[in-house]
């Protein structure tokens, strides 16, 4: 491939990372990563509630990483209130899990900001073969997907299997008991899953750019192997 358009395979590729890194510092402080409503089956039950009446009932939150906001009802009428995980939620969610999901996301930005820099070294710089050559650009690109992949998972995990929603609506309240009814991911999720898609998309653009997968040897490689062993 000529040298221009490796170039411009390699400056496209550093864009799309430098942008994704900004997507998910954004996204790290934005209440925007799920989205859920709960319900008040007790209150419901005592009134004995049907129908239109259950939306007296149904409360809402929205969080991210960080902080987050949501309205209880209970038939008493709208109750907003604002919350954050540090220090308020430390009781009552996985700290070890949230922790690592705040940690991996810092290393993902770190990691793409740094991958974007090298891929533009290699656009118009002269980068030594293992560290910034076609293998370290193929190296970060695996890391960064996978801790962008570890976010994903880990995040996940404390929603659904630990109930994250449904402990953030019952903390502190005593009277009456909330139980999650939808949880769906929201703007700031989908950011950290384009970036991790994009580090996938960077790996398809290096080889594009004429580059071999690790570890993959080339025919024409082979070929003089096996010329020098029949000389042999």
């Amino acid at each position: 491939m000529p040298n221009q358009q490796k170039k411009v395979i390699f400056c496209m590729a550093g864009v799309l990372s430098f942008v994704c890194a900004l997507g998910v510092v954004t996204a790290l402080g934005t209440p925007l990563w799920i989205k859920a409503t709960f319900f008040c089956k007790m209150g419901a039950l005592l009134v004995n509630a049907s129908g239109q009446e259950l939306d007296k009932f149904m409360g809402e939150i929205q969080y991210g990483l960080f902080h987050g906001e949501g309205v209880r009802q209970c038939g008493l009428g709208a109750r907003p209130f604002r919350f954050s995980f540090f220090p308020d939620l430390l009781k009552a969610i996985p700290v070890s899990i949230h922790v690592n999901v705040i940690l991996f996301s810092l290393i993902l930005v770190v990691l793409t900001m740094v991958g974007a820099a090298f891929f533009m070294y290699n656009a118009f710089g002269k980068p030594f073969e293992t560290l910034h050559g076609p293998l370290g650009l193929y190296l970060l690109s695996f890391i960064s997907g996978s801790c962008g992949c570890l976010v994903m998972i880990l995040f996940a995990s404390e929603v659904k299997i630990h109930h994250l929603s449904e402990k953030i609506a019952n903390y502190k309240e005593g009277t009456y008991a909330y139980k999650t009814q939808t949880e769906k991911y929201t703007t700031s999720f989908w950011v950290v899953f384009i970036c991790f898609f994009v580090h996938f998309l960077n790996g398809l653009l290096i080889r594009l750019a004429g580059f071999q997968f690790p570890f993959v040897k080339s025919k024409d490689t082979e070929t003089t192997n096996v010329a020098a062993d029949l000389m042999y």
